[in-house]
């Protein structure tokens, strides 16, 4: 799934401080992601935990302290699904990965189908509910060749069996060489390592 070697470092993090509104979200915080890692970023509501994965995708470049490098192509999630109302869901999956390869339309198809749109391909975007936009979005994950992948909350708006197909995903994903950072309000339904990345206290464990 992935071309990084197993021990190379996919992203480095120093320093990193974010203040706002005269309020101290995080500071100083250091870290290195390796490939099989699984990290779920923890704090309270409001704690910077989609602030942080923004600053990690290079989506905030300004208004923090700190450095972030990338050394391995990337895969940001983030709440906005990005879904454009008037192409289908097949269009829509097609124009996103069409940076990360060729894919068929079979292949795409799949992909919708694991994520609960079977049936739904050919309907305008704009029709779906604001779940099903989400679900267009998750199925990115079925086609990307990024082997790190940022995810903000990626369990919302799924049912159980989407859940339980997801954690399988994500898990096949590190086990191959990827590695994920995520936020999630649940916890995280796996057998594999999952490491901590606490905001308030600033350590990955």
């Amino acid at each position: 799934m992935t071309d990084a070697a197993p021990s190379a470092p996919l992203l480095t993090a120093e320093s990193l401080s974010l203040e706002r509104g005269g309020r101290q979200l995080f500071r100083d915080l250091s870290f290195v992601i390796e490939a099989g890692q699984l990290v779920q970023i923890e704090g309270a509501n409001g704690a910077g935990k989609t602030s942080l994965l923004r600053i990690l995708a290079g989506l905030s470049r300004y208004g923090f302290e700190g450095e972030v490098t990338r050394h391995a192509p990337m895969l940001y999630l983030g709440h906005q699904s990005g879904v454009k109302g008037m192409l289908t869901p097949r269009e829509n999956l097609a124009w996103h990965v069409s940076g990360e390869g060729t894919f068929s339309r079979g292949a795409i198809d799949e992909a919708l189908e694991k994520v609960g749109l079977f049936g739904y391909e050919d309907v305008p975007s704009n029709a779906l509910s604001a779940g099903q936009h989400r679900r267009v979005n998750l199925a990115r994950l079925y086609l990307s060749t990024s082997p790190l992948w940022l995810l903000d909350e990626p369990f919302t708006a799924i049912d159980v069996g989407g859940v339980a197909e997801l954690e399988a995903l994500k898990v096949a994903h590190v086990k191959s060489g990827g590695a994920i950072v995520l936020t999630s309000h649940q916890a995280l339904n796996t057998d594999h390592p999952v490491h901590r990345l606490s905001l308030t206290e600033g350590l990955l464990v």
